[in-house]
């Protein structure tokens, strides 16, 4: 078993609804923007995407990947947001049922559409929360 991020990051997380996802390949590198719903008992994002765009096709070869989700504004004072790390997998049989569940809980429009749903198990957060002090940084790692 392994410790949640703190309540802030938690907060953060699921008051926002946008992630961009950075992957790699032996091509370089290439940033995705998702809707995702956070599933706060195993520490993931849920997102839907088709298995032949760029970010997956990479993403499946190589599962680790990085992102951020980000609070915009141009008050300095009130910037806010998190870059990750976490591993990309494609959800089966039960966690497949419960992930599908909380995601078009959240984005009931997806029941129209025909993709893949996939699930980021976070495994590093750093956030960055200027109302607490500029430049605070908050960091949780599922190893700690």
């Amino acid at each position: 078993m392994f410790l949640l991020p703190e309540k802030r990051i938690v907060d953060f997380i699921k008051k926002h609804h946008v992630l961009t996802l950075a992957t790699k390949s032996e091509n370089g590198v290439w940033c995705a923007n998702c809707f995702y719903a956070y599933i706060e008992e195993e520490n993931c994002l849920a997102f839907t995407s088709d298995i032949e765009t760029r970010h997956i096709c990479e993403a499946i070869k190589y599962p680790l990947v990085a992102g951020s989700i980000v609070l915009e504004t141009s008050v300095v004072g009130k910037i806010q947001g998190i870059q990750f790390l976490g591993i990309l997998s494609k959800p089966e049989n039960e966690k497949l049922s419960k992930v599908k569940q909380r995601y078009l809980l959240r984005f009931p429009i997806a029941t129209l559409m025909d993709t893949t749903l996939w699930t980021l198990e976070l495994t590093h957060i750093k956030m960055t929360d200027n109302r607490l002090r500029f430049g605070k940084k908050l960091i949780w790692n599922k190893e700690s």
